[in-house]
């Protein structure tokens, strides 16, 4: 037999995350079943070993292949790391690069960064075929984690027709190809779509059919979608919300990705999904930030999506050819060294609009009209949080506080960096 390791390189995932349904190395799962299955011998290690007796045990298994998983660009470096080790580890073998990383940039760039024999671009279509009938095998996860996976990752399409500037999906999978069928496919009761437009699929209503009749017989309990849900696709079959729901998709994610102008086209889509049974609270919509629209306009989107009570899924842009992302949210005055700043942003701005999505959403999700750190931090008391809770107007809320000692933060206001003077408060009171 065949032996092939394949590598998930050390990526900065907290450890807690690593099993996370965002972070699973689907790739690799697949690809381990397909060649499982024609007579190699797998191994699928994270990272690289921890101490000398998973070294030799590794050592042992001397592979005469390893294929290197890649994720974001800026990840390369470590892309580059596991490359080089396994590469000293093993230096007979013919070791591959494939993934996001390696799918962006020019195949020789990569090779020459990673020192890497052979890099794959794209999804491997005998792979991609073979698991439509054949599960993943997610047992090769029970190394590193000691609760068992109760969720799968599907795809019921790759590809996309949009084309977005910002996003690489059509550069890695430039044809869209929709499934007509994945009940074959469903093992576990929680199921995860990484589909990149979902509802683009033409079979989208036979798909959502067959997910309704595998709830009603208990075999899926919930469902997600990593990716945005189609607006304009909903707005145009809003029948599909009451699929969606009825299917047991939760917390549904919508895409806000251009200007303020969108706002009653966005308003539409939530209210397609209230209608069918969807809590305000439990709608995300995505925002792309420290891009072209200035952090004024950002804000007023944040602002409008508390208005509706939404929470925001926010995404900090960087360059698809990006290989450096060095973003540490505790340390003030980083530069374009450091990290991508679009024009019209600095460090203070993109820091700033984080912390706002970030306690805005935590008052959508507790019901509070206004936010303080320190009774997010529960120190306030029992006593003393339920009677902030008892108060009605925000005006009450804040002078309550203030005598307490405590912190205050209103959603429904833009909030630039402290001691930022862009503009002139008659300005703000504009916006």
């Amino acid at each position: 037999m065949t032996k092939i390791l394949l590598v998930e390189p050390h990526f900065p995932i907290p450890q807690k995350s690593r099993n996370h349904k965002n972070f699973l190395p689907i790739g690799l799962l697949k690809i381990a079943t397909y060649l499982r299955d024609h007579n190699y011998q797998v191994k699928l290690i994270r990272g690289v070993p921890k101490n000398l007796s998973e070294t030799e045990e590794i050592k042992k298994f001397d592979p005469k292949e390893v294929w290197v998983t890649s994720l974001f660009t800026y990840w390369a470096e470590y892309v580059r790391v596991a490359v080089q080790y396994y590469k000293n580890l093993f230096p007979r073998a013919y070791i591959k690069v494939g993934g996001i990383y390696a799918s962006l940039l020019p195949t020789e760039d990569v090779k020459y960064y990673t020192g890497c024999d052979e890099v794959h671009q794209g999804v491997i279509p005998e792979v991609e075929e073979y698991t439509k009938s054949h599960s993943p095998d997610y047992n090769l996860l029970g190394n590193v984690n000691p609760h068992p996976i109760d969720f799968q990752i599907i795809h019921a399409s790759r590809g996309c027709s949009r084309y977005c500037s910002f996003c690489g999906t059509w550069k890695i999978e430039a044809e869209f190809k929709p499934k007509i069928s994945i009940k074959n496919e469903i093992q576990l009761p929680g199921v995860v779509f990484y589909d990149n437009n979902l509802l683009m699929n033409p079979y989208i209503e036979n798909i959502l059919d067959e997910l309704i009749d595998l709830k009603k017989v208990g075999r899926v309990k919930w469902i997600e979608s990593q990716s945005g849900l189609d607006g304009r696709v909903l707005i145009k079959k809003p029948h599909l919300a009451e699929m969606l729901k009825e299917a047991g998709f939760r917390y549904p994610r919508i895409a806000w990705d251009w200007g303020y102008d969108q706002s009653q086209y966005i308003e539409r889509q939530i209210e397609i999904l209230k209608n069918v049974g969807y809590k305000s609270k439990d709608i995300f919509v995505f925002m792309l930030y420290n891009n072209e629209i200035t952090f004024e306009e950002m804000e007023k989107k944040r602002i409008e999506s508390w208005e509706w009570r939404i929470q925001i899924a926010d995404c900090r842009y960087r360059p698809l050819n990006s290989l450096v992302d060095e973003y540490n949210p505790q340390v003030t005055g980083q530069t374009s060294d450091d990290y991508f700043i679009s024009q019209g942003w600095d460090d203070a701005l993109v820091k700033q609009f984080r912390r706002n999505v970030r306690r805005q959403n935590i008052c959508v999700r507790m019901g509070h009209p206004i936010y303080s750190s320190i009774a997010e931090r529960k120190k306030l008391g029992k006593e003393t949080l339920k009677k902030l809770r008892e108060l009605k107007t925000i005006k009450e809320k804040k002078a309550f506080l203030r005598t307490s000692g405590a912190d205050w933060w209103i959603p429904g206001r833009l909030s630039y960096p402290k001691g930022y003077s862009h503009q002139s408060k008659s300005d703000l009171s504009e916006v």
